[in-house]
């Protein structure tokens, strides 16, 4: 297994489960953001009935098992066997899920159907440089298709490639992997550079309530 795998393993045991249900009693649900039954939902990525839709870090699963439940067909990846245990036992038997284990780019790569649209909430666009994994998006993503994907702001004078340390035993060192931090305009030129058009980002506040970091959410078309 490799330390990336590790470290998503361990971060996966320091999660909590998705609710049975959120605030309108939905058992499969969209959520862009950190907050609960917050922010928008699956219009954000413009896809026709029955559409192939990649979820790039997938986690335990509940927003790819939602666009399945819409009657997409929903691809999650995600290095972390922890993680996509957690996802098969949950939504497994749900008809147009379908969960790997891969690292996205290596996954990009290899698949030859393509996607009429990819999102990463918190995910594989955040951890993965995106000089390798925005071209192997544009390459795999159908003409006209969405990326969308949302993270954490940057903080100030904080970016490019930075530090995040996953906690481990009280005697243990904390596991570290790479993220990948830009302001919206940064992000904007990025996108634009690697041949992304309709390209979107802006922080969506947080929700009334003491915590106040909002939202990153990035929208391009390829």
């Amino acid at each position: 297994m490799t330390d990336t795998a590790i470290a998503w393993d361990t971060y996966s045991r320091q999660r909590p489960e998705r609710r049975p249900t959120n605030a309108r009693g939905e058992t499969t649900w969209f959520n862009w953001t950190q907050y609960p039954d917050h922010g928008p939902g699956t219009e954000l990525l413009e896809v026709p009935a029955g559409a192939r839709v990649l979820d790039l870090g997938c986690g335990k699963g509940g927003n790819a098992a939602h666009l399945a439940a819409l009657g997409h067909c929903a691809v999650g990846v995600d290095v972390s066997p922890k993680q996509l245990a957690a996802a098969r036992e949950r939504w497994g038997q749900a008809p147009g899920l379908d969960l790997r284990q891969a690292e996205a780019v290596n996954f990009l790569r290899e698949d030859r159907d393509g996607f009429d649209a990819m999102y990463s909430v918190y995910g594989a666009v955040w951890f993965t440089d995106p000089d390798r994994l925005l071209p192997a998006i544009r390459e795999r993503l159908r003409p006209g298709g969405r990326l969308v994907f949302s993270q954490r702001p940057p903080v100030e004078g904080c970016y490019g490639r930075q530090a995040s340390y996953i906690p481990r035993g009280d005697d243990e060192d904390p596991l570290v992997v790479k993220r990948w931090d830009y302001e919206p305009d940064g992000w904007e030129r990025l996108l634009k550079e690697h041949g992304f058009t309709d390209v979107t980002a802006d922080v969506l506040a947080a929700p009334p309530g003491k915590r106040k970091i909002g939202t990153l959410i990035v929208r391009a078309r390829a």
